[in-house]
């Protein structure tokens, strides 16, 4: 009995994956439920299990092929079939038309014969006489084949074996490691669990380059004494035979101009040979390279351009003073990371300050769906992690339930598997508001897209010190500026802006720890 392994879905909107690696091969024998192959979408890398025990018969799409879900990637049969002895007979079962068994005759031993009967072979003609040998005439070589060849350029170094399977990495880190010859289990991983990151590879690449760099080069031979270069050969048009009795004409051997007329007799001076000048670079105007978007890429694009169509977008800013915060951050941070070993950051303290406001307007925590708007009772924030290829938004679940702890530990697992892409497909799913912080990079602000089906998205801006009036005196605070992306089909601007004042207050009077 065969069964056929298919392409998951991963997710309610992912439509297509990537088979990056399968982890057996054919002939091999899987157990039910027993890894079979990663494979790579939008938004999760993930490893598949066998859907039944058997014998890997027949893999139909190869590593680094994007097929829709529901196609048929691979067969598991319940046992191999026998292998042919040779190839000349595998060819025969695989021959649609092959040729019929020949009966097999029985073989009886021969009766000896008498010897006077045995047939007299003739006598061999005589060899004909040998002719004289001769070496054939060498071929004619063309004088450009005497020239010393160009050097070969050197042959690309072969990429590197399988890694081993128990090696936990990403695509990206495997296709590194295949590019520079690198053998995964020779590099020490940092990520958790001792995974294998870009920064391992890099840092290995790194260490391996200064390695050859420091190593002694062999002596080099001594050149041999080399003779004094020759005149470079100039060749000259060649004068028209003159009239008998006229002289003919001199020419300096070191003329680099023409000669003169055959009749006269004037000798050409020298002419002083001009210094080599830099030749200037020439600018490259070449075609512009065209690379395909990797699936990441491709749904960020579609969900991006299909909020902008579906969501009447509208945004408000609002300034605020987070020097309470700052000064909880600054009293905590040592003894939090040093209980919990999870870093602390502003960031956590805006979750929490989103989602008590969020309780309070409940219409910032919907969807729409046609005409009619689908109020959510769970609270579940979306954190925006950066990573090389794109921008994936993890999901906090249920953070209206969770202690501000909680949510710190939360934030910080779902970006550590982001980044090392050991999110599960729940994870990236059932969003109902969105944060993102593009301050970390030095923005002020900025104006971010609704993530759909969800209503809003909250902005951070850079925290950094400005002056600032405060009781009619000039203060130096650590400001931030938040905006707010609004759906305006269901949120009208004065419902946002008592929203973000309300967010405001409850950020700028955050006077006591909780954890």
């Amino acid at each position: 009995m065969t069964t056929k392994v298919i392409m998951p879905q991963m997710g309610e909107s992912i439509v297509e994956g990537t088979i990056t690696k399968w982890l057996k091969k054919v002939g091999d024998r899987v157990g039910r439920d027993e890894p079979l192959f990663e494979i790579s979408t939008d938004k999760v890398d993930s490893e598949i299990p066998s859907p039944a025990a058997g014998v890997l018969t027949e893999i139909l799409v190869p590593e680094g092929q994007t097929v829709q879900i529901n196609t048929v990637v691979a067969v598991i049969g319940g046992e191999m079939p026998e292998a042919v002895a040779t190839p000349a007979a595998a060819a025969q079962a695989l021959s649609p038309a092959a040729e019929p068994a020949v009966p097999k005759i029985e073989e009886r031993p021969a009766e000896p014969v008498p010897e006077a009967t045995l047939p007299v072979p003739p006598p061999e003609p005589p060899a004909p006489p040998e002719e004289p040998w001769e070496p054939a005439p060498a071929p004619e070589v063309p004088s450009e084949a005497l020239k010393p060849a160009a050097a070969a350029p050197p042959a690309p170094r072969a990429a590197s074996g399988v890694q081993p399977r128990d090696i936990r990495t990403s695509p990206l880190v495997r296709r590194l490691a295949r590019e520079n010859n690198i053998d995964l289990s020779e590099v020490r991983g940092t990520g958790l669990e001792g995974r294998i990151t870009k920064e391992d590879v890099l840092s290995h690449i790194e260490q391996r380059t200064k390695g050859v760099a420091a190593a002694p080069a062999p002596p080099a031979a001594q050149p041999a004494p080399e003779a004094p270069a020759a005149e470079p050969m100039v060749e000259m048009a060649q004068p028209a035979p003159a009239s008998p009795g006229a002289a003919a004409p001199e020419v300096q051997p070191d003329a680099r101009a023409e000669a003169a007329p055959p009749a006269a007799k004037v000798e050409a001076p020298p002419v002083p040979r001009a210094a080599p000048q830099a030749v200037e670079p020439t600018p490259f105007y070449g075609d512009a390279e065209t690379v395909a978007m990797t699936p990441m890429r491709k749904t960020i694009a579609d969900r991006m351009v299909a909020s902008k169509r579906t969501s009447a977008h509208v945004n408000t800013v609002f300034e605020v003073d987070m020097t309470a915060i700052a000064q909880l951050l600054e009293k905590h941070k040592q003894e939090f990371e040093g209980r919990e070993g999870v870093k602390l950051t502003y960031t956590p303290f805006l979750v929490k300050a989103l989602v008590d406001t969020v309780r309070e307007f409940p219409v910032l925590n919907c969807s729409v769906s046609g005409d009619k708007i689908i109020y959510k009772k769970p609270i579940n924030v979306g954190v925006a992690v950066a990573l090389e290829t794109g921008l994936i938004v993890p999901v906090v679940k249920d953070a209206h339930l969770k202690s501000f702890t909680g949510i710190v530990l939360a934030i910080h697992d779902l970006a550590e598997r982001a980044r090392t892409k050991r999110l599960r497909p729940d994870d990236v799913q059932n969003g109902t508001i969105s944060i993102t912080n593009p301050g970390i990079y030095g923005s002020l602000f900025g104006t971010p897209i609704i993530n759909q089906p969800q209503v809003a998205i909250l902005g951070v801006g850079g925290i950094e010190k400005r002056p600032v009036v405060v009781n009619d005196a000039i203060a130096i605070r650590p400001m931030v500026y938040l905006s707010l992306s609004f759906d305006h089909r269901v949120i009208d601007g004065a419902v946002a802006d008592q929203f973000m004042a309300k967010l405001k207050a409850r950020l700028q009077s955050w006077a006591a720890w909780v954890d």
